[in-house]
């Protein structure tokens, strides 16, 4: 019967409507856990609250039908974080309306509408911390078959996505049984979160159950499991197509995205329905800017096992970045350069013109008399992440602090850069180097219009209100402040009337608890107040009221400046759509920042003790190394200096294979992988710890 929606069958009471409003939210979200505002808290509801009891450790207890918790609305980041970290996936489900609106609006006695939303209260502080690279990662395989399910070479499809930074790659791939192709490809990505069908292939799932387990507590990677419907192609197709035919801006995107393989695009449509969930499908609209992960021919060829056994991104003993080759190469200055050092470091060069023209730079940066590099190299330090900054502006979730931030910043670096261009166009001579540089004045020039339309103070007040300084462009607010306007005068000429009415010629408003225009008279004259005022509220000494007029004209200024909040809002969105347009030009910019600051990076290896420039040849089959010394060792070992060097000669119409034999601890792994780290550092464009070294492009190194 009708009724018994609103009743709980267990206890035979009525749900509340804030408790049916969540049971609603809870069926479309079921497998998250819903913060809800309510004023000024957050709460969460039966087994959501005992979940954050325990996480949070807060308190819950019985309310009506749930068992409830809260947290106060300023401390909502801090919480959400905490329980993303301990593996949950949370929703946040803010309050549509506003107070003041609602009482005048037609639906006054009901609830305050809800619904999902993405929080932007990202902190400045955060903008300004280092981040990881949070891969979003999506894993489909063509098991439409159940033959192919059993058969162990399968093909693959992934779709890896980075929410901080916008960035989107995908990559296919046929695999043999041992998952050799899957494996690297998830060590290089390091994703926080894997999306998976319900059902992968036996193989697969033995994988990542072994990636998964190894990382720490605390530090574990999220799996979402989605219905193996959304992998199937039939219903992908469906999902891609009518994501880019009708939901995405302009033409020839689907015939972008439809030229991807089969299982890339059943990926795709498992990522555009998680996204959806959270708000986030903007990342997908421009397909043109999705990356393939390297192919063979671009870059060496660097497997899973080779990465964990070389220890190139993290340790084998406790799998931190301490000793690894990263942490000897990582000198970087802003957190975007170090994702593109990481990036670098995964992805040694096969061109011996590319590999030089990093040399190059960085022998320019050891080398030079001119001091402007090092200024430049002074103007990377202290940057906010302008990366993961600016994707943030592009998705409309960036708080006004930190677009002034971003957008500051940027302006500084292209007033600096503008006055160093004479003096490099005289004095670096590296292209690499000269062309990042030269390009960024220009790529960042439409950012100034932005800065001068906003107003400094309330931008960094957060105070959306205040936030443009010429209201031309904004008729819509100049018009409602030039209401809310006339009604403060009406209040301020109501004084004089309020004196004679309570025969006190120097009364004046005031405001306690956040009611303001009250009108305070001592408990012992209150015989003198008209009997159709209003008291709100009192104390031994005092009482305060509001008169007729007050009431009236209080109640419509709380509503034009709740409606002047909304318009400000929408202005704002619309600000950060026209400012998003040159996001590629931006982001292009803070690429060749990051490439800099990369050199930079280089550099300051290559000024430890004895490194040498390689010498670094397409055409020659040859590694000779005269004295190397294993990188990471020799940073490890420090002042020591006990670590012996080696000299290696290996050439292909020459020596070409070593056996190398010894007693145990007696040093053959670290001089095998001297060899092989020395390679790939000089294939990175880095300089290396020998005296002299001479290598022929290597195509891949694998070990076992």
């Amino acid at each position: 019967c009708a009724s018994d929606t609103n009743r709980n069958r267990r206890t035979k009471t009525i749900y509340t409507p804030l408790e049916l409003q969540f049971i609603e939210m809870k069926k479309k979200y079921k497998d998250a856990v819903l913060c809800v505002e309510c004023g000024y808290k957050y709460r969460f509801f039966g087994e959501d609250a005992e979940i954050a009891a325990r996480e949070l450790n807060i308190y819950c207890h019985l309310d009506h039908n749930f068992m409830t918790a809260s947290i106060p609305s300023h401390r909502l980041f801090v919480h959400v974080r905490r329980l993303v970290a301990k593996g949950h996936k949370v929703g946040v489900i803010k309050q549509t309306e506003t107070a003041a609106l609602k009482a005048a609006g037609e639906n006054k006695s009901s609830l305050f509408s809800r619904k999902l939303t993405l929080d932007d209260s990202v902190e400045v502080e955060e903008v300004t911390a280092d981040v990881p690279d949070n891969y979003l990662l999506c894993i489909s395989e063509n098991g439409d078959n159940p033959k192919d399910r059993k058969r162990s070479d399968i093909v693959t499809g992934i779709m890896a996505i980075q929410p901080t930074t916008g960035e989107v790659i995908f990559d296919s791939f046929r695999d043999c049984a041992s998952r050799s192709e899957l494996e690297s490809r998830v060590l290089r990505l390091q994703p926080v979160e894997i999306i998976l069908p319900s059902k992968l292939s036996d193989q697969s799932e033995k994988l990542i159950h072994s990636i998964t387990s190894m990382r720490l507590q605390d530090d574990r990677i999220r799996i979402e499991r989605m219905e193996n419907l959304n992998f199937e192609y039939s219903h992908a197709f469906q999902r891609v197509t009518d994501f880019y035919a009708k939901e995405v801006p302009g033409p020839q995107k689907l015939s972008a995205v439809l030229s991807l393989d089969k299982p890339v695009i059943c990926s795709l449509a498992a990522v555009i329905a998680y996204l959806k969930e959270f708000n986030l499908e903007k990342m997908l609209y421009n397909p043109s800017n999705f990356k393939r992960l390297s192919s063979e021919t671009e870059y060496m060829t660097i497997n899973g096992t080779t990465m964990k056994n070389l220890e190139i991104l993290q340790n084998q003993t406790d799998m931190k970045t301490k000793g690894s080759l990263l942490w000897v190469l990582d000198h970087t200055k802003t957190s975007f350069g170090r994702r593109r050092l990481k990036k670098w470091v995964t992805q040694p060069l096969l061109k011996s013109s590319e590999i030089n023209a990093r040399l190059d730079a960085v022998s320019e940066i050891l080398l030079s008399d001119s001091s402007v590099l090092g200024q430049i190299q002074n103007l990377l330090c202290k940057l906010p992440d302008l990366e993961r900054g600016l994707c943030s502006v592009f998705h409309k979730k960036c708080s006004t602090q930190e677009f002034y931030l971003i957008v500051s910043t940027l302006c500084r670096l292209d007033l600096e850069i503008q006055a160093f261009v004479p003096v490099i166009q005289s004095h670096v001579k590296s292209p690499l180097l000269k062309n990042a540089l030269l390009e960024i004045p220009d790529l960042l020039s439409p950012v100034k219009q932005y800065l001068k339309i906003l107003n400094e103070e309330a931008a960094k007040a957060g105070d959306k209100t205040q936030l443009f300084k010429d209201l031309t462009d904004f008729p819509v607010i100049r018009k409602e402040k030039e209401e809310i306007q006339d009604v403060l005068s009406k209040i301020q000429l109501h004084l004089p009337d309020i004196r004679k009415q309570i025969k006190n010629p120097s009364a004046e408003y005031v405001t306690v608890s956040g009611q303001e225009f009250l009108v305070e008279v001592k408990n012992c004259h209150k015989s003198s107040v008209p009997s159709d005022w209003v008291m709100v509220s009192s104390t031994k000494a005092v009482s305060r009221f509001h008169s007729p007029f007050i009431i009236e004209n209080y109640r419509l200024l709380n509503q034009l400046r709740e409606q002047l909040v909304l318009d400000c809002s929408a202005e704002w969105l619309r600000f950060l759509d026209d400012f998003s347009e040159h996001y590629h030009p931006v982001s292009k910019a803070i690429c060749h920042l990051a490439t800099v600051d990369c050199l930079f990076s280089l550099a300051q290896v290559a000024k430890q003790g004895d490194y040498c420039r390689p010498t670094v040849q397409d055409n020659r089959r040859e590694i000779t190394i005269k004295n190397g010394r294993h990188p990471v060792i020799d940073v490890l070992l420090g002042e020591q200096d006990q670590y012996v060097p080696n000299t290696t000669n290996l050439s292909g119409d020459g020596e070409r294979v070593m056996i190398i034999t010894g007693p145990n601890m007696g040093g053959k792994s670290s001089y095998i992988k001297q060899v092989a780290l020395i390679t790939l550092m000089a294939q990175i464009g880095s300089f290396v710890p020998a005296e002299e070294a001479t290598i022929g492009v290597v195509d891949g190194i694998f070990t076992r």
